[in-house]
C-alpha cells in the first residue's frame, strides 16, 4: 500500500456521521440537509434533451484532449466572462470530469518530488476544500495552511507568509469565491500573487467553481486569468483556473468542468491525464458545449439563490448573526458555543443538518482551528425547505 494514504484525514461527512451516531432526529420532522454542497435546482431542460439526443456518443472512445466544440465553447465563455484578450482552445483549455478529480490530479502532475532538502510545500486556504490537502499529501508534498479568519475578512494573509515558505512553495491553491466563507480575492491580491509566482516560480491553481453564484449582477467576481490579462500576460504563465457546470448550471451528475491557463502546464497535465484515463464521454462534451454557451439559465440560477439568501438572512439574523457572503451558496455562521455541539443538538432537536466548521479546517501553529465556532449551511434545498430550515434553527436558538 502507498504509505501516504495513512496521512489522509477522514472526510468531513465521515466525521459528521460519527457525531450523529448515538442519536436520531425527531421522527415527526422531515430531515433537511444543509450540510452537503450538492446543487438541487432543476437541470436545464435543454441540457437534458441534448444528453438524450447525444447518446450515440456511447459507441465512441473519447479523447483526453476533448472535442474542438467543447474547447472552443469554453474559450469563448472565458473571454466573454472575464474580459480576456485570447484563450487558445487547442493549447490552453482541457475539459475534465468535474473539477474535484482535476484539482487532485494537478498536484500529481506538477509537484517535483526530487527536490533536495525539505519537502515541497503546497499552500492552501484554511478552512479549505479537502481535496487540496489530499492532493498535496499524495503528491509527496507538505500542506501549508493559510488561516482565513474574521479578522482577515476570511481571506488568507499572504503578507504574513515567511520568505522561507515561499522558497519551498511549488503550488498554491486558491478558492475564490471561497468554500465555505464566500470571500472573494480582489484583483489587487491576485496581481500580488502573480508577482510572487514570477519571483519564486510556483504554480497558482485557482478554484473558481462558485464564480457564477454571486449577489450583485453588476459586479461578478474577478478571476485569476482576468488578473493576468490586466497585466497583458496572455500566456497566463504559471496560472491555471478550474470551472465547473455543477454549481453554475445545476449539473453535478454530468461531471463536467475544465482547466484552463498556461499552455506549458496544460501540456504536462494533458500528458498525465492521457495515462490517467480520465477522458470526458463524447455525449457529455457535446452537451457541455451547449451549456457553456447559454447564460439565461445561469441568471435564473443566481436569482433562485439570492431569494433564498435574502429570506434565510431575515429569519436567522436576529437570533444567529450572519455574515452575508458576496458569492457562493453557503452561510458561514458563527455559533454561540461549540460548532460540534450546535450541529449535534440542532440535528437531534430539529432534524436540520449543518456541517461543523472544524471539520473543514486544520489547527494552525498555535493550535487554533479557524473553523471552530462556525457551521457551514448550504442553501441548496428548495426555497420552501430553506425557509423551513431557517425557522427551525430560529426556534432552536430561542429555546
Amino acid at each position: 500500500m502507498n504509505p501516504d494514504l495513512a496521512l489522509l484525514h477522514p472526510y468531513p461527512f465521515e466525521k459528521l456521521s460519527k457525531l450523529f451516531a448515538n442519536h436520531s432526529a425527531p421522527a415527526g420532522l422531515k430531515p433537511i440537509a444543509l450540510s452537503i454542497g450538492e446543487p438541487r435546482h432543476p437541470a436545464p431542460a435543454f441540457a437534458v434533451e441534448a444528453l438524450r439526443d447525444g447518446l450515440a456518443g456511447l459507441s465512441t472512445y473519447p479523447s483526453t484532449l476533448g472535442l474542438p466544440v467543447i474547447r472552443e465553447a469554453i474559450a469563448e465563455w472565458l473571454c466573454g466572462r472575464f474580459q480576456l484578450h485570447e484563450v487558445n482552445p487547442a493549447t490552453q483549455v482541457l475539459p475534465v470530469n468535474g473539477t474535484r478529480e482535476a484539482l487532485f490530479a494537478l498536484a500529481q502532475a506538477v509537484i517535483d518530488r526530487g527536490v533536495s532538502g525539505d519537502k515541497p510545500l503546497v499552500l492552501m486556504p484554511n478552512p479549505f476544500y479537502q481535496i487540496y490537502e489530499g492532493a498535496a499529501l499524495l503528491a509527496g508534498a507538505e500542506p501549508y495552511f493559510l488561516s482565513c479568519t474574521e479578522a482577515s475578512a476570511f481571506q488568507p494573509d499572504f503578507d504574513a507568509v515567511p520568505e522561507s515558505v515561499w522558497q519551498r512553495t511549488q503550488l498554491i491553491y486558491l478558492c475564490t469565491p471561497g468554500n465555505p466563507t464566500g470571500a472573494l480575492l480582489s484583483m489587487e491580491t491576485l496581481k500580488k500573487l502573480i508577482a510572487l509566482s514570477d519571483h519564486y516560480g510556483f504554480i497558482i491553481a485557482s478554484d473558481e467553481c462558485y464564480s457564477e453564484i454571486y449577489r450583485d449582477e453588476a459586479v461578478p467576481p474577478v478571476g485569476l486569468l482576468q488578473a493576468c490579462a490586466s497585466l497583458a500576460r496572455d500566456d497566463y504563465r504559471n496560472c491555471v483556473v478550474f470551472h465547473s457546470l455543477s454549481k453554475r448550471s445545476n449539473l453535478p451528475g454530468l461531471r463536467s468542468g475544465f482547466v484552463a491557463g498556461d499552455a506549458n502546464v496544460m501540456s504536462a497535465f494533458l500528458r498525465y491525464r492521457t495515462y490517467h484515463g480520465s477522458a470526458m464521454p463524447v455525449q457529455h462534451q457535446q452537451v457541455s458545449a451547449k451549456v457553456w454557451r447559454d447564460e439565461a439559465h445561469v441568471r435564473d440560477n443566481r436569482a433562485r439563490y439570492n431569494a433564498k439568501f435574502a429570506q434565510v438572512f431575515d429569519i436567522l439574523n436576529p437570533v444567529l448573526p450572519l455574515h452575508a457572503p458576496d458569492a457562493g451558496f453557503y452561510f458561514w455562521a458563527k455559533t454561540p458555543g461549540s460548532d460540534e455541539d450546535f450541529a449535534r443538538e440542532l440535528h437531534a432537536q430539529q432534524a436540520v443538518t449543518v456541517l461543523p466548521g472544524r471539520y473543514l479546517a486544520r489547527a494552525d501553529e498555535h493550535g487554533h482551528n479557524p473553523g471552530e465556532g462556525y457551521v457551514r449551511m448550504a442553501l441548496v434545498a428548495s426555497l420552501d425547505e430553506c425557509i423551513e430550515a431557517a425557522e427551525r434553527i430560529r426556534d432552536f436558538m430561542t429555546r
